[in-house]
Order: structure tokens, then sequence, then C-alpha cells
């Protein structure tokens, strides 16, 4: 048997390895959830595009979509989470230019910024603080 000082050492390391693993969890499963309504806004923008009253169009598929993921996934995908995604996708239209480092709050926060030069000191200064 070890002693209590040798136990506690193996103890910690152990709570240590289950602390990395669910901060690894966390910041994987933000990343894919980032990408997906990333190319959830870029899929709503693509259709728009293809309808032949934009205006009219957006407006119906935005509502429409809502009302059937509310249904499947739960009410983060209403009206107002659909059209931020839409606007997250217009506003950093290059995927790879995502930051892996920001969660979707900071995205949502970012989109507020309409000049991108106003915008990119904020992106460093959320990237940097994570």
């Amino acid at each position: 048997m070890t002693n209590s000082m040798e136990n506690n050492g193996f103890i910690n390391d152990i709570r240590t390895l289950i602390n990395e693993a669910r901060k690894q969890v966390v910041h994987t499963v933000n990343t894919v959830m980032v990408a997906t309504y990333w190319e959830i806004g870029r899929r709503i923008v693509e259709e728009e595009q293809n309808g032949n009253d934009r205006a009219e169009y957006g407006k119906y598929l935005i509502k429409n979509l809502a009302e059937v993921l509310t249904v499947d996934f739960g009410k983060g995908f209403g009206e107002t989470n659909l059209k931020y995604f839409r606007q997250f996708y217009l506003t950093f239209p290059i995927r790879h230019t995502l930051c892996g480092e920001l969660s979707w709050s900071h995205y949502r926060q970012l989109i507020r910024v309409e000049n991108e030069e106003a915008r990119n000191p904020y992106l460093k200064e959320a990237a940097d603080r994570r």
C-alpha cells in the first residue's frame, strides 16, 4: 500500500487528466457548433439568392425553417438565431478565417460591429482572452 502523500499525487494526476479532457471536449463541441452555425448561415444565404423575391422569400424561408428546426432541435433554432447564423456567414464569408478560440457568444457580439476594420481589434482581443 502506498503512503497517503503518494496517493494524493496520484489522485491529483487523475483529476488533472479528467479536467483537461473536459476542457478539450468543450472546445471541440464549441468549434463544431460554430462551424455548423456558419454552414447553416451559408445555406440560408444561398437558398435566399435563388428565390424570386429575395426579401419576401428570405422572410418565409427563415420562418419556415425555424418552425421545423424548433420542433426537431428546440428553441436554439428559432427565427432570431437563424437570422444570427445568416448574419454570421455574411460577416465572415470565408470559413477558414474563423478563429477556433472564439465561442458562438463571441461571434454574436462581433457580428454587431458592422465595420470590418473596427471589428478586427475586437476579434483579436477576444481570441487573446481565451
